[in-house]
């Protein structure tokens, strides 16, 4: 009884949080957008050869500019929470249909990065924790090092720029959707998925690599080995557990810097996802657009680290008390 009352405290609590960061975040981005130097209706009438005062402000009607900001943000607000995110400013479009359009190629290119990271990491780290103080442990580390301080988008045009002069008949740029290529579109998504995932795979493997040497010290290894039990089983079946907790924590928090380092790769290799849509939006002065497709991101992230506290109590329940 008491722990099923923790356990809902627990859920609440976080789900308390996750409204909070919302609300906070979509007051900021609502002010900052129209803090960005420009105005909207300027530029949609700057191709106007007639341009007039009438013109400019019945355009400003229309789109709810000529309002106070308290009641902008309340009305826009309000739309949010009942799912209307409001209407292209350029193409009269309801927003949530050009975020649906452009949010597939970014889902996949993040989460095949993220699996190429995460995955990749967990083998790592336990091979460098098992081999500390040889030669292929300071080889590994100095990579993971070297790992870290490369760009995504830098090693992206270093691989097109490698790749093209090896295999110039090969198409790297672009996007296939799945539903119509599935071979084509992990061709095209696996490149960029590396170029993302290196700096993840680097981070998370040093920190498995340190979380299981602090679990190979503790007591209940030395009791396992003196029971006799199989060092692979010491290494995955109980060290390995005890270092989940760090690795999952940053795993979710990176799983948020791969969708803001998604946006980047995306137009390196000419990929047609939210960074493509954000930077257009932002160019356009497109208050709707942007306002929506960063709250998407950023609920993105925030729900990300919310499934992460769950996951905390599958792993450790202590976490909850």
């Amino acid at each position: 009884m008491r722990s099923s009352f923790l356990a809902n405290r627990f859920l609440a609590n976080r789900a308390l949080d996750l409204a909070v960061v919302l609300f906070g975040v979509s007051v900021l981005t609502f002010l900052m957008i129209r803090l960005i130097p420009g105005d909207a209706v300027a530029i949609m009438l700057g191709a106007n050869t007639e341009v007039t005062p009438d013109r400019v402000a019945a355009l400003r009607s229309r789109i709810g500019l000529d309002q106070p900001v308290v009641l902008q943000y309340f009305s826009w607000l309000g739309g949010v929470l009942t799912g209307d995110l409001g209407v292209s400013l350029w193409t009269r479009r309801p927003v949530s249909e050009e975020i649906t359009g452009h949010m597939w190629p970014t889902i996949q290119l993040t989460m095949l990065a993220l699996i190429v990271g995460a995955g990749l990491s967990l083998p790592l780290g336990v091979l460098m924790a098992r081999l500390r103080g040889k030669a292929w442990d300071t080889a590994l580390r100095v990579g993971s090092v070297a790992g870290l301080t490369i760009p995504s988008f830098w090693l992206g045009i270093m691989m097109i720029l490698a790749l093209t002069t090896l295999a110039p008949d090969w198409q790297l740029l672009g996007y296939v959707p799945f539903s119509e290529d599935p071979l084509g579109n992990i061709a095209k998504l696996l490149l960029p998925a590396v170029a993302l995932a290196l700096p993840i795979l680097a981070n998370l493997s040093r920190l498995v690599r340190s979380a299981m040497l602090d679990a190979l010290q503790q007591d209940y290894v030395r009791t396992a080995r003196a029971k006799g039990l199989p060092e692979r089983r010491i290494l995955y079946r109980h060290a390995l557990r005890n270092a989940l907790i760090p690795f999952v924590t940053s795993a979710g928090i990176m799983t948020g810097y791969l969708l803001g380092g998604a946006i980047v790769v995306e137009q390196v290799f000419a990929i047609p996802g939210l960074g493509r849509l954000i930077l257009g939006a932002i160019a356009e002065r497109n208050y709707p657009l942007v306002q929506a497709t960063i709250l998407v991101v950023t609920f993105a992230f925030v729900l990300v680290n919310f499934v992460v506290d769950l996951l905390y109590v599958l792993i450790d329940p202590r976490v909850r008390l």
